[in-house]
């Protein structure tokens, strides 16, 4: 198994790509499919710039290891005269990318996560230490759900779109990776019914998950994200794996928070035993780091204390990859006694 970090911009600056060498990093992940040279002038990525951007990286001993599609809106989702193009864009980039010999991409279809059933608020922790927390209930008013009808359109719209996507992919080499609905509220179309339904309703092998353990985790704990890298990693269905630790979950406690990798619910050695059990041998990635006193954050943000993305200036990253790498020498440690 090797690390990756996520950004999200192509922008990376010789100090980002020099301290990801100093932290022992292996690949990039890069989570906004708007970022890339191309996207705003012709709907998908340049393949000149794709491939400088790449070239670049290898320079500093990096690899590109998972890219993001454009976005899939409502409008598409909801059948919008003119919404047919943004296909086609997600189709051009499967191409691009899989001509610059990227394995995995990622498409973001919007609707999945059912906003407005919980209340965000900031999780204050160790020494001050600041996550991202959700409870059901603290907020009083809540949006309704979609209904049946609602939602069998929504996976019909799905379909159509990821049928053409996984088959253009196909001709590439490349796997499509689904994440998990992040809130997992019950019937999010990507909660845990929704991932097996993906696998049955597209049987080819290049689709498969960026697993989120901490998605899965608010979802239903350690059993549950245990008994989900099994079923999936026996399949070969996980791609990359989101590596984070959260206390509480939405069943047991109506709420979650995100937690340091040593300190929540999840032993996240057992979890890295399990994957290796399943032969995952891709990328974990240290996802949704807290905020350290002396980072920067726009805390009335509700994704600016999890979902920041790679930054050089963040102790939080610094020390999740830094634990990570303990966490991998351990288990080869424990792997070569147990022979």
């Amino acid at each position: 198994m090797k690390i990756s970090v996520t950004v999200n911009s192509t922008e990376l600056s010789d100090l980002d790509l020099q301290q990801m060498v100093q932290l022992g990093i292996d690949c990039v992940d890069f989570g906004n499919g708007q970022s890339f040279k191309g996207v705003k002038e012709q709907g998908f990525p340049d393949l000149d710039e794709l491939l400088k951007l790449k070239k670049r990286l290898r320079s500093w001993g990096l690899e590109v290891n998972r890219v993001t599609l454009p976005n899939i809106s409502n409008a598409f989702m909801e059948e919008k005269p003119g919404s047919e193009k943004e296909l086609e864009n997600s189709l051009n980039a499967v191409k691009v990318f899989g001509e610059a010999g990227i394995a995995i991409v990622r498409q973001r279809f919007e609707g999945d996560v059912f906003y407005g059933r919980s209340k965000s608020y900031k999780s204050i922790q160790r020494g001050g230490l600041i996550g991202r927390g959700e409870s059901v209930g603290l907020l009083q008013e809540k949006t309704p759900t979609p209904t049946s009808e609602e939602l069998a359109r929504w996976w019909r719209n799905f379909q159509r779109a990821y049928r053409d996507i996984v088959e253009e992919a196909l001709d590439y080499n490349v796997n499509v990776a689904m994440h998990p609905s992040d809130t997992p509220h019950p019937d999010s179309p990507f909660g845990g019914i929704g991932l097996h339904r993906i696998i049955d309703d597209f049987p080819q092998k290049n689709v498969g998950f960026v697993y989120c353990i901490g998605t899965r985790a608010e979802a239903g704990g350690s059993s549950l994200v245990i008994d989900e890298i099994n079923h999936f990693g026996r399949k070969n269905r996980i791609f990359l794996v989101h590596f984070r630790n959260v206390r509480g979950s939405l069943p047991t406690a109506g709420a979650f928070e995100e937690a340091m990798l040593d300190d929540g619910d999840l032993n996240m050695f057992k979890i890295l035993l399990e994957l290796d059990k399943v032969g995952y041998q891709g990328c974990i990635n240290p996802d949704h780091v807290l905020t350290f006193a002396g980072d920067s954050a726009d805390l009335d943000d509700r994704w600016a204390f999890s979902n920041i993305g790679w930054k050089h200036s963040s102790l939080g990253f610094a020390y999740s990859i830094g634990y990570m790498k303990a966490l991998l020498n351990a288990l080869v440690e424990y792997k070569g006694r147990a022979f």
